[in-house]
């Protein structure tokens, strides 16, 4: 089910920039890349920190010289199982590794939607999972859409598409907004739950597309 409330403006603007945000396991990638196919740009905040941190990432540097270079492996990433423990074990070191990887993401992140302006692109979609947990993004964004479902399909889809136990994706799930809060946020709320099938997914995906004459 899609449904569509009064977004920032009533009608398409020249590259409108619209926020894709979701919970783990709503299916908020299969929307992303449904709306790529349709001629979207979409930003991807989670590959460009991957990016950053990958071997001969822009940030390992300072997270070298913030956290010690033993968090860097050999083959020059990122330890990511090492520094999710320091993460865990040291209240301040989210905070310090954010201050390194944010400015980094978002300056990537201009850069792509710059080009995407200049190429003449319709839609930019930003595929932030912690859109609503950031804060910053509202002012940034024409439009928000959401991809919605119950929290026991999310925890369904996970443990079979990862084999994370139960518990694991209950914290997750806990780590993120809850639904209330993602709901608040959103202009556009695209539920996908279990009885939605794929085709019914892209179907709806394309109507969003199609707003935007793509």
């Amino acid at each position: 089910m899609l449904t569509l409330q009064t977004p920032a403006t009533s009608k398409p603007v020249p590259s409108f920039r619209l926020g894709l945000t979701g919970g783990i396991g709503s299916g908020k990638s299969t929307v992303a890349q449904r709306l790529a196919e349709r001629g979207a740009a979409v930003i991807d905040a989670d590959q460009i920190s991957r990016s950053l941190t990958a071997a001969g990432g822009a940030a390992l540097p300072a997270i070298a010289q913030q956290f010690g270079a033993d968090l860097i492996q050999a083959d020059g990433a990122l330890n990511r199982a090492r520094m999710r423990e320091l993460v865990f074990a040291q209240a301040d070191a989210r905070q310090k590794l954010e201050a390194i990887v944010h400015p980094l993401i978002a300056e990537q992140t201009q850069a792509r939607v710059r080009q995407a302006i200049s190429e003449g692109c319709r839609l930019i979609v930003h595929d932030i999972p912690l859109l609503v947990e950031s804060g910053h993004w509202c002012s940034q964004l024409d439009a928000v859409l959401v991809v919605d479902c119950r929290e026991s399909t999310q925890i369904e889809r996970v443990m079979a598409r990862s084999g994370l136990s139960r518990e694991a994706v209950q914290a997750i799930i806990a780590a993120q907004a809850s639904r209330e809060q993602r709901q608040a946020a959103a202009d556009w709320l695209l539920y996908n739950d279990e009885a939605m099938s794929l085709e019914a997914l892209h179907a709806y995906t394309d109507q969003i597309a199609a707003w935007f004459g793509l």
